[in-house]
């Protein structure tokens, strides 16, 4: 199923993406069903919710960072960096200052989850790919090619894109997300790191840990936190190790849950927001704790 769910509290339902099939999906609280919710989704992948109750999205096909508004319009948020077009947003985190950090790599190019830069671009020059079979819409609306590598960005309030972590620090960044306090920024980046939060940037990078489990990489790629400031991770590992890690502050493995299948992401969900919801290869999971998740999505 691939993009990160997120709950929505006042909706009493979680939505997730399928990035390949182009479709939003809703799991409905009170039906216990799974319906359709838009399609297409313009191969969105991550999702959370603003503290509004905002739904913001990743879309990749149009390479662009939108909000839905409460009346169902949709807003652009961040489509392009100091003028320049950015690749494909991939994750996204809400900030009680009304910001949203984001993590940019170039899935959005790919056949399977957007389409291919324009030859000649970034990730076409030598031409193999034709960006427009297929994808009638591409160059619509949103760029054709990334002009940056792939890096960690911070959208403000003002409307002002900033570049928070390069890519020379987090090459490839993946999965983000806070701390409960927010004091912490967490990035996944085949392995998960992270940085102190100092006003509208961070320092301190550090390894949090590797995701090695009795030998075995548990290849993350999404991830939340929970009130006590565990880190909860999706494990896209062989069987048996496949599922979800469950860290503490100190990067000390305190569980696991084993799945049949690979894990890519997770949210925490339910009106007590006390239940583990798994988005797996073919399948979605859910399992009632005894932790809360940290608000909001």
């Amino acid at each position: 199923m691939g993009g990160r769910p997120a709950w929505s509290g006042e909706g009493q339902y979680v939505v997730f993406s399928d990035v390949q099939g182009d479709v939003q999906y809703r799991y409905l609280w009170d039906a216990r069903i799974v319906v359709p919710f838009r399609s297409p989704s313009f191969n969105s992948n991550g999702n959370t919710f603003d503290f509004q109750g905002r739904q913001i999205s990743c879309q990749h096909y149009f390479r662009r960072l939108v909000r839905w508004e409460l009346d169902g319009s949709m807003t652009v948020l961040a489509d392009s960096f100091e003028g320049k077009p950015i690749n494909s947003p991939n994750d996204v985190c809400p900030h009680p200052d009304g910001s949203i950090w984001f993590t940019d790599p170039a899935s959005g190019s790919s056949l399977s989850e957007g389409h291919p830069d324009q030859p000649g671009g970034m990730r076409n020059a030598d031409g193999l790919f034709d960006p427009r079979l297929g994808v009638s819409g591409a160059g619509l609306v949103g760029s054709m090619n990334g002009a940056y590598p792939a890096n960690t960005y911070r959208w403000d309030p003002s409307g002002r894109v900033d570049l928070v972590i390069p890519n020379s620090v987090i090459p490839g960044p993946n999965g983000i997300c806070f701390s409960p306090d927010y004091k912490t920024l967490y990035i996944i980046s085949t392995q998960i790191y992270a940085f102190d939060v100092q006003g509208k940037t961070v320092t301190n990078k550090r390894l949090f840990t590797d995701c090695m489990v009795d030998g075995v990489y548990c290849h993350p790629d999404g991830m939340r936190a929970d009130r006590a400031g565990n880190i909860w991770a999706s494990s896209n590992a062989p069987l048996g190790y496949s599922g979800s890690t469950c860290w503490n502050p100190a990067g000390k493995l305190l569980g696991r849950i084993r799945l049949p299948e690979t894990a890519a992401n997770l949210c925490f969900a339910g009106p007590k927001r006390n239940h583990l919801f798994i988005t797996a290869a073919q399948s979605v999971y859910m399992l009632p704790l005894a932790i809360q998740g940290a608000a909001p999505g």
